[in-house]
């Protein structure tokens, strides 16, 4: 694709503490919108308030990082519409990558006259699931045994609902929310990774039609280190208007947006008082959300994943820190972050709470910078811990201590070594695939995180 060259938008700076603060997800239970009310809202420009201009600026960004990862998709990833893509195994580039598994990807678009095939092999002894997410993050779709127990292999015909098509024989028909969305196939690697890649490989998409997909709104390809300023709002009714939010509760939000899209098409004086709303409460909001989200013990937080209910600023936050997440459903994270680099913290599970016993498939522990969430390159090409992966090894007593360091200390085994940066921050993120009911509810944290002295 031709990129146009253009002057930069102007940029908000956000500071590297608060950058660090962000985590792979976060719970759907957060502060609401201002109790100012719509009707305030539809009125002239002026009537709305900074702090307003502050929450449209929160709900507005997580379509917008979509919509930015949407154009990285396929202006630099290779994805095209209703094609799969298979990668390699611990070959994706985005954040907080979950390395137990390999991936597929595909963008689907379908319409009133079209829909997509998709066909599933045949799969027992691992974990796998068929994610789709609409253009907000919201998971709205998981195809997998647990879900579709009566087919959980075989052939589905994927359909905009409402659609007026002929769905081939056999196939079951699965009626989508929107026109367009993001998938991403995951199986479990387990012992046999060379037998997980043969059935990647089996996952299937044909085009039934040719729907007619129109072009998302362009957004400038801003950083998570430099987000946008006032320019966020410069086409917002547009941008709305592409995607639904299928979420209740977001009709008094989505009148800030389009107020603070007046304002900033006032003329320079406007756009100077939202752009000065934006870096005085708009990105400092995306850190005080993050300190009210979800729960937390012992140094762990909790987030609630892949559906966030009223809760935008948690889906704007996972969008930026670990997008496409999926749901509790799925698996349970955990995420202690901001721990020192250059330190030496273990952790050990009691013999009769073993992380073993919390999950139904599998469990990891991922370690990435606190800055980008990307893993952290050592020597051994380790990035994980995990019960399929890694040849653990036990205490006398049956416990499991495990260590996180730079350097391997000399009284632990290296088998349950995982690999930290030298200096800098970074952060840990555990996920429980196929999680036991305390873990669901909240009732169980992973042990401490003790740091040597």
């Amino acid at each position: 694709m031709t990129m146009e060259t253009t002057t930069p938008p102007k940029r908000l700076l956000v500071p590297a503490l608060l950058l660090a603060a962000f985590a792979p997800a976060h719970a759907a239970t957060s502060p609401q919108p201002s109790d100012a009310g719509t009707a305030a809202s539809q009125s002239a420009p002026a009537a709305v308030t900074d702090q307003e201009i502050s929450e449209a600026y929160v709900y507005l960004l997580g379509r917008l990082l979509v919509l930015r990862q949407q154009r990285l998709d396929f202006e630099r990833e290779g994805l095209s519409w209703n094609t799969l893509v298979h990668r390699e195994a611990g070959g994706v580039k985005w954040s907080n990558p979950n390395l137990d598994v390999v991936y597929s990807e595909a963008w689907v678009a379908v319409d009133e006259q079209s829909c997509v095939l998709l066909e599933i092999p045949k799969i027992t002894g691992r974990y796998y699931g068929w994610q789709m997410l609409n253009g907000w993050g919201e998971t709205v779709l998981n195809i997998h045994d647990r879900n579709f127990p009566q087919q959980p292999h075989g052939r589905y015909a994927l359909c905009l609902k409402g659609a007026n098509v002929q769905v081939p024989a056999g196939a079951l028909r699965i009626d989508l929310p929107s026109r367009t969305s993001r998938v991403l196939a995951r199986i479990e690697l387990g012992k046999d990774a060379a037998e997980a890649v043969r059935l990647q490989h089996q996952f299937k998409l044909t085009p039934l039609g040719q729907p007619k997909i129109e072009p998302p709104p362009q957004v400038p390809l801003f950083t998570f280190a430099q987000l946008p300023g006032a320019e966020a709002f410069e086409q917002a009714s547009a941008i709305l208007a592409s995607e639904s939010d299928i979420n209740p509760g977001m009709d008094a939000v989505r009148a800030y947006v389009r107020a603070a899209e007046a304002i900033v098409k006032s003329g320079p004086e406007g756009r100077a008082r939202v752009e000065k709303a934006i870096r005085e409460l708009g990105v400092p909001a995306l850190g005080k959300y993050r300190a009210t989200l979800g729960k937390t013990q012992g140094g762990w937080s909790q987030p609630t994943l892949g559906n966030y209910g009223s809760s935008y600023p948690a889906r704007t936050l996972t969008n930026i820190a670990g997008i496409w997440a999926n749901n509790a459903r799925e698996y349970v994270a955990y995420a202690a972050r901001g721990l020192d680099g250059g330190a030496v913290y273990t952790q050990t599970f009691p013999k009769e709470a073993l992380p073993n016993g919390k999950a139904k498939y599998y469990w990891s522990v991922t370690a990435v910078d606190a800055k980008q969430f990307h893993v952290i390159p050592n020597p051994l090409k380790r990035h994980i811990l995990s019960s399929n992966l890694s040849p653990l090894k036990f205490n006398a007593d049956g416990s499991l201590t495990l260590v996180y360091a730079p350097k391997k200390p000399d009284n632990h085994p290296e088998s349950n070594w995982l690999p930290t940066p030298e200096e800098g921050k970074y952060n840990l993120t555990y996920r429980f695939y196929g999680a036991t009911d305390d873990l669901m509810e909240g009732k169980y944290f992973p042990p401490q995180l003790v740091k040597a002295p």
